[in-house]
């Protein structure tokens, strides 16, 4: 019972809407400062858990040796895949390369724009593709976006979109994660149930809290190199030249 006898109101849980983008636009009013505003990131499990969200406007200085060497493998046209709150198109745009920041939150991209992105697209690379835009000649999935393959049965299917708009002798660079090298039983167990499930180990499904939202559930892969190389396979990329720092690795794909 709730206070002065009252039943307590019950709700049917979060609200569904951009919870990402409207975390980026509050840690942005915050100054982007650190330990102001946090990301939490509900598993399917019901695992939960936070980072501060001012990574997502983190300045060079601030990346790893690895972040910054996957930057300087860019070229041409670029599309920044799942770009945030714009930091890596931010970084490229201002080594002069022509930057398209691209984001399915309608928040992100404006983040982006607030910030001095000049280009951007929210939607999908599904949607960019059908507009039918200038070639690009570098994809850039920076911040584990590599994950955004989101499934054994999806990656042919993005990398497919990622084919169409290329140029000929395009490079996708992605940043991964290897999910096995952790001693968390609760990763642990998640791997074991997604076999269970017939999943790839490191597939999670996940969604972004924020205050009362939530985004909608979705797929994201985190993948071993031997595991990426494989889903590969039946696709136009193949995997080229990458390096590890830890459980973190840069791989750029090529056009066959």
């Amino acid at each position: 019972m709730g206070t002065q006898g009252k039943p307590m109101e019950v709700t049917d849980g979060p609200v569904v809407g951009d919870a990402f983008g409207v975390m980026l636009s509050d840690c942005l009013r915050a100054g982007a400062a650190a330990g102001e505003v946090l990301e939490f990131i509900e598993r399917d499990d019901g695992y939960i858990d936070a980072a501060d969200a001012a990574r997502y406007f983190a300045p060079p200085e601030e990346w790893s040796e690895l972040e910054r060497w996957a930057c300087e493998q860019a070229r041409g046209r670029v599309l920044d895949v799942g770009s945030g709150a714009g930091r890596h198109s931010l970084y490229l745009q201002d080594r002069g390369l022509d930057v398209t920041a691209l984001d399915v939150s309608p928040l992100a991209s404006e983040v982006c724009r607030r910030r001095g992105v000049r280009r951007t697209f929210t939607g999908s690379v599904y949607d960019l593709a059908s507009a039918s835009p200038e070639p690009f000649d570098t994809f850039v999935l920076f911040g584990n976006n590599l994950g955004l393959l989101g499934s054994a049965e999806e990656t042919p299917r993005l990398l497919d979109a990622l084919a169409r708009l290329s140029a000929p002798s395009a490079r996708a660079i992605g940043q991964g994660m290897d999910p096995y090298a952790t001693e968390s039983p609760y990763h642990r167990e998640y791997h074991e149930r997604n076999r269970r499930l017939g999943r790839m180990g490191g597939q999670v499904r996940i969604r972004v809290r924020h205050r009362n939202l939530a985004t909608q559930w979705f797929d994201y892969l985190f993948a071993t190199l031997d595991e990426l190389r494989a889903l590969l396979e039946p696709t136009p990329w193949r995997l080229g030249d990458h390096r590890a720092e830890g459980a973190s690795y840069v791989a750029i794909l090529e056009r066959r």
